[in-house]
């Protein structure tokens, strides 16, 4: 706790403690945050892949187009501040917005656009297939990104509406850099990987100022930000592992936040400490696998999803941690489906089941993560699934080797949560409903090839037509219609969308956190 302290003093983001009197240790102008930062393996937007890292790039960089921190739902101008698309031709040229700079003091041009892509796609990092599935490539990026003066025009190969291509553009990977300030600091072949890994070159609200592996990350203001400099001067990061230390920080006033709190911990706040909840874009969910023949009735799916007792769950262990969803597309962006149709009834299961001819009992394994909630979450589908005959046998694991097993198709059933890469409905329709080819030496990263489920063609149809479908409101109305097929005919029960509770001083106001980690934003925070 001193030593704490001592570095908050040294970097005169602190004061000394006030007796009696919380949220006076730190600036009016400065947000203090106490959060477990140690999964940040990169920053560069080229590489970064993390959620802290994802957190961070969103208040250094700007995209041609953002989810913006006013309405984190709504798709609006970034860099660009207008667009034309072309579904014929497959482009959409972009007009630049006027004026704007880098935080360094450069424009930002229309050839800083087409020189950020070619560096994903040439580096080719983790986060570069988000945008290599438009069909860009090393050798092809001149010619699928051309300039024209103040004007950027995107081509892509495959049968994609444009607005699928302007969510991938609006991904981390898609952040556009300054090409002058980083070619001042490329090391032989590498882009400016090593140096953007500690340093930003973009145009957002904030500016990198210290990066300190599995310690702090502090941004500055960047006073001249195209859509207003922000209240918070500095946003210190401060890397604190453990919850309790995170919690006795905030209520003794040395930090405004803490992000990594337990559920008991919320509960146990006093006064001078608010707590607000964000709905995330992970979805919780129960699989079964079709290679076990006793899981491949569609009547064992239909009456599995009331033998989940989900008001229970959401209202003893895991208040405050997931929200009842029973839909693929999280809720809060277009295009999902929030009806909830199903509730725990058990003698409708049975009754289900026996109406098919269901023979019971069925003994199945589950796997599971070995950790809360997700064995609580386990044992309560033991106990409920058992009143009718479904008899969990638990087999706890590591998160990768649970994965693993997932990702072999050597599972039974299965207990796990999927995220979408990008905030397009089409990431996780194809998680969730797509799956042309089920054989087992044609391994793909979705939960419908991992549970072996053979889609029916007539569903793979509806998913490339929404795809390809130009029309925005025809688009989100083909993924709720999808949504609603997967609730009804699929072996994967969705349960659950994640909730984030993040606890705060009374004074902190403005604070966005939208779905995923792509959406924290600190511009609009102020504290009185």
């Amino acid at each position: 706790m001193k030593l704490f302290r001592a570095a908050l003093m040294a970097s005169a983001l602190a004061l000394p403690l006030a007796a009696g009197a919380a949220y006076a240790a730190t600036p009016a102008d400065a947000l203090v945050i106490a959060q477990n930062i140690d999964d940040i393996v990169a920053l560069d937007p080229a590489q970064a892949y993390e959620f802290s890292a994802g957190e961070i790039n969103a208040n250094l960089y700007d995209h041609l187009v953002q989810y913006a921190a006013e309405d984190t739902t709504v798709l609006a101008p970034g860099l660009a501040t207008e667009w034309t698309a072309d579904e014929a031709a497959k482009t959409i040229t972009f007009t630049m917005r006027e004026g704007a700079t880098f935080a360094s003091g450069n424009p930002v041009r229309a050839e800083d656009v087409l020189f950020s892509f070619k560096r994903v796609v040439t580096l080719n990092l983790t986060p570069s297939f988000i945008l290599t599935q438009l069909g860009w490539n090393a050798d092809n990026i001149d010619e699928m990104v051309t300039v024209d003066g103040n004007t950027v025009t995107i081509k892509w190969d495959g049968d994609f509406a444009s607005a699928f291509v302007l969510n991938v553009l609006a991904s981390r990977p898609a952040s556009i850099v300054d090409e002058v300030l980083v070619s001042e600091h490329i090391e032989g072949d590498d882009w400016g990987n090593a140096w953007l890994n500690t340093n930003s070159a973009g145009s957002g609200p904030f500016v990198l100022t210290d990066y300190r592996p599995a310690e702090l990350v502090r941004m500055t203001a960047n006073e001249n930000y195209f859509d207003g400099a922000p209240a918070m001067k500095q946003v210190l990061i401060r890397h604190v592992a453990e919850a309790a230390t995170q919690q006795l920080l905030l209520t003794s006033g040395d930090v405004d936040m803490a992000k990594n709190l337990t559920p008991d911990q919320i509960a146990s706040l006093g006064d001078g400490v608010k707590v607000e909840a964000f709905p995330q874009a992970a979805v919780h969910f129960l699989s079964f696998n079709q290679k076990t023949e006793s899981l491949t009735d569609p009547a064992l799916w239909e009456a599995a999803r009331y033998l989940v007792n989900y008001d229970g769950m959401t209202e003893s262990f895991l208040k405050g941690q997931m929200e009842k969803h029973q839909a693929f597309w999280p809720e809060g962006f277009p295009g999902s489906y929030d009806e909830t149709p199903f509730s725990y009834d058990v003698e409708k299961a049975k009754q289900i089941l026996a109406d098919a001819g269901v023979e019971t009992p069925i003994n199945v394994t589950l796997d599971v993560i070995n950790s809360a909630p997700f064995t609580d979450m386990a044992q309560s589908l033991q106990a409920s699934f058992a009143e009718a005959g479904i008899n969990f046998d638990i087999l706890p694991g590591t998160g990768a080797q649970v994965i693993t097993k997932y990702r072999d198709r050597t599972h039974e059933a299965m207990l796990l949560y999927w995220g979408p890469d990008f905030m397009d409905p089409h990431s996780n329709a194809k998680a969730f409903a797509y799956n042309s080819d089920n054989s087992d030496d044609n391994y793909t990263a979705t939960t419908t090839w991992r549970n072996a489920w053979a889609v029916p063609e007539e569903m793979n149809e509806q998913v490339r037509a929404a795809l390809a479908e130009s029309d925005q409101s025809k688009r989100n109305e083909m993924y709720v219609e999808l949504q609603k097929k997967v609730q009804a005919e699929s072996p994967i029960v969705i349960m659950f969308q994640a909730q984030l509770q993040i606890a705060m001083g009374e004074n902190v106001d403005g604070y966005v956190n939208g779905s995923n980690s792509d959406f924290v934003y600190y511009r609009l925070v102020t504290k009185d």
